[in-house]
């Protein structure tokens, strides 16, 4: 008891210290079988390449770099001229744009923060310019941007499908409508405050405008589509359909757009491998630290704590939301699915609680802390776009969580709005 608390301290101060996630978990994870005494050592090392030993976690660096070339290749440019020529005449047209072009790029990169990225560079400083304040271009940006976890694919979902044993391709259908509903609920929103600022709209492109546009952006928008109907028709593993996707957003950036060339590749890699190597560096460790908890039988505790203690299935959901936006606010997404859903998992089904309704629901709570400080890496990559304060950025996105808060209450009390469509492919 004295060992499990010291070391949830140690974390704690770690945390403060402002070291990286992936090393904290790592430290505590190699000083917690130092106590342990019974463990050899070379086990911290042995459980990380164990973590990282899976076919299917290939996907992982795959996807990344199928986002960064899509992302160098200017391709969200395009995303982003059709996104308002189909919504640039509302009130508010370029913010409704924002949502609806990081619903087409969530459906690409599975990455949110590619999202923040690749569509902050180009929207805020152009909502800047229509005179939208500062805060609204954003919360707006970091807000719409947590779909990229949610709609398909997804690299959260890889890795929760991996280690829950659901279907991956179950996960990524089951993603599409609660992404969706989470645009809808941000676009109700930012047609209040439009109305309110009177912000500006475009003028309305005709028919044939808006078929040309959706030409242009129709190769990579198919690319969701090709990696759906390739794992739910069985004729691709979910790595193998993140190999496809790599192909074919290269095809599209180098010979059908040409707008990238041979050189920029090097950079592309090593970008991924940049990204990659964080992601994959706080799996490994987060896996080391799960099996220090697992060695102390922890799981078991609190798995029995909420089938004693928890008889309702709407409490455990209630407990669950919790959890996953507080761990949220302070870990990345990776380590807080190796780490906690082990622990829910047996009271969840225990319950009668559906793995991929629940992997939804813990996917959708962990967005939210991409926007909410201290770790908040959407809203920190958003504001540094945006030239604004993280303070008065998480100030001005507070309503639009709230907006997100009330579809995931949607999607966990009423599962029947989207579960009829994984279970429609079982």
């Amino acid at each position: 008891m004295i060992t499990a608390i010291g070391l949830i301290l140690l974390f704690l101060i770690l945390m403060v210290l402002g070291i990286p996630i992936a090393f904290v978990i790592g430290i505590v994870s190699y000083i917690g079988f130092l106590v342990m005494g019974t463990v050899p050592l070379e086990a911290v090392i042995q459980q990380m390449f164990v973590g990282l030993n899976s076919f299917i976690l290939l996907a992982v660096p795959l996807f990344i770099f199928a986002a960064n070339i899509m992302n160098r290749g200017k391709i969200s440019e395009r995303l982003i001229q059709f996104a308002v020529s189909l919504v640039g005449h509302i009130r508010g047209g370029l913010a409704h744009s924002n949502v609806v072009v990081s619903m087409f790029f969530g459906g690409i990169s599975g990455a949110s923060t590619a999202d923040t990225a690749g569509v902050g560079k180009i929207l805020i400083p152009s909502m800047k310019k229509e005179k939208y304040s500062t805060e609204t271009s954003v919360a707006v940006t970091a807000a719409s941007s947590t779909m990229g976890m949610i709609i398909p694919p997804s690299i959260p979902m890889v890795i929760y499908g991996s280690l829950a044993g659901v279907s991956i391709g179950q996960m990524f259908i089951g993603g599409i409508i609660p992404g969706l509903l989470i645009g809808v609920g941000l676009m109700v929103f930012i047609s209040i405050i439009s109305k309110k600022n009177n912000y500006p709209k475009h003028d309305r492109l005709d028919t044939k405008a808006i078929v040309k546009h959706g030409i242009r952006s129709f190769p990579p928008l198919l690319t969701p589509i090709i990696i759906l109907v390739g794992i739910m028709g069985g004729f691709v593993t979910p790595t193998e359909a993140s190999i496809i996707a790599c192909i074919y957003s290269f095809i599209l950036a180098f010979f059908f757009y040409k707008s990238i060339r041979l050189r920029d590749m090097p950079e592309i890699v090593i970008e991924t491998l940049k990204l990659s190597s964080l992601t994959l560096f706080a799996l490994a460790t987060a896996t080391s630290l799960g099996r220090l908890i697992s060695f102390n039988n922890i799981p078991a505790h609190i798995s029995s704590f909420f089938q004693e203690s928890v008889p309702y299935a709407w409490l455990l959901i209630v407990l669950i939301i919790a959890l996953f936006l507080f761990v949220g606010m302070f870990m990345d997404t990776v380590p807080s699915i190796i780490l906690f859903v082990p622990i829910i998992l047996p009271a969840a089904s225990e319950l009668g609680l559906d793995p991929i309704h629940l992997g939804i629901v813990v996917l959708m709570c962990l967005a939210v802390g991409l926007v909410t400080p201290p770790y908040g890496l959407c809203l920190l990559l958003a504001s540094a776009i945006g030239g604004l304060s993280i303070s008065r950025s998480f100030k001005a996105t507070i309503p639009y969580i709230g907006m997100i808060l009330v579809v995931i209450l949607v999607i966990a009390f009423v599962p029947g709005i989207f579960m009829w469509l994984p279970n429609a492919f079982e």
